[in-house]
């Protein structure tokens, strides 16, 4: 799990990497160990984090970015919910 707050940017792997700075920027991030597999499946997307005060860290993952945002979305919707003024059920 990764807080909402802590990501910079998911980004689908196919796409993205075709810039070469991209390619640059993963490799030397893999170098100094600021790279997570979180499977050893075919990579989809990679999420760009970085906790406050925190290292950035880069999670490849075998979920497409578009799944990722789905569910980043739905959590922020989660989190607006009121549970104080909730209705009773009849």
């Amino acid at each position: 799990m990764i807080r909402s707050e802590d990501i910079l940017g998911i980004f689908d792997m196919e796409t993205s990497t075709i810039s070469s700075s991209t390619r640059v920027y993963l490799a030397n991030s893999e170098k100094a160990g600021h790279v997570v597999n979180v499977s050893m499946d075919m990579p989809k997307s990679f999420v760009l984090c970085c906790p406050p005060g925190g290292r950035e860290t880069v999670y490849i993952t075998p979920i497409s970015s578009a799944t990722l945002l789905r569910r980043a979305s739905f959590e922020k919707e989660l989190r607006n919910v009121n549970t104080d003024r909730q209705e009773p059920i009849k």
